[in-house]
């Protein structure tokens, strides 16, 4: 009996993971973009939608460095992402694949989409102190 050929192997075990920006289960709104997201095997993979302008330095001030220490790849499929390091500032835009190493601060305008990969818990990690920060942000101006 013939073995079956890689691409109908490969198309079966493909069916089980793949995702799409509308398909991807976990959906996360923060309000100036929404992130649609899924996990793979310890790796994140995140669908970004960029609302209106939204710089990240108030949301990472406080961790090390005051910028995100998860590492990031991906693509830009529209709109701009510039990212500031301690040394230099990078600007990426459609067509523009990257990678963020830890100590990066993002900031995005609106219409902006990406896909990103990240470590999975080194992403919940940072999103949680990002939740944090927004919270205590939330709190200063409402008074409490």
């Amino acid at each position: 009996m013939p073995l079956p050929s890689l691409r109908s192997r490969t198309q079966r075990r493909c069916a089980q993971c793949q995702r799409c920006h509308v398909s991807a289960p976990d959906i996360t709104d923060y309000g100036p973009a929404e992130d649609r997201g899924a996990h793979f095997d310890g790796y994140a993979v995140v669908f970004t939608s960029v609302r209106e302008d939204w710089d990240l330095t108030p949301l990472l001030k406080g961790s090390p460095g005051d910028s995100c220490q998860c590492p990031h790849w991906g693509y830009v499929t529209a709109g701009r992402l510039t990212v500031r390091y301690g040394d230099h500032e990078e600007v990426m835009e459609p067509g523009h694949a990257f990678y963020m190493p830890p100590g990066h601060v993002p900031a995005v305008v609106a219409g902006t989409e990406l896909v990103m990969f990240s470590p999975q818990d080194e992403l919940a990690a940072a999103e949680a102190a990002m939740r944090e920060a927004m919270q205590l942000r939330m709190q200063k101006e409402n008074g409490n």
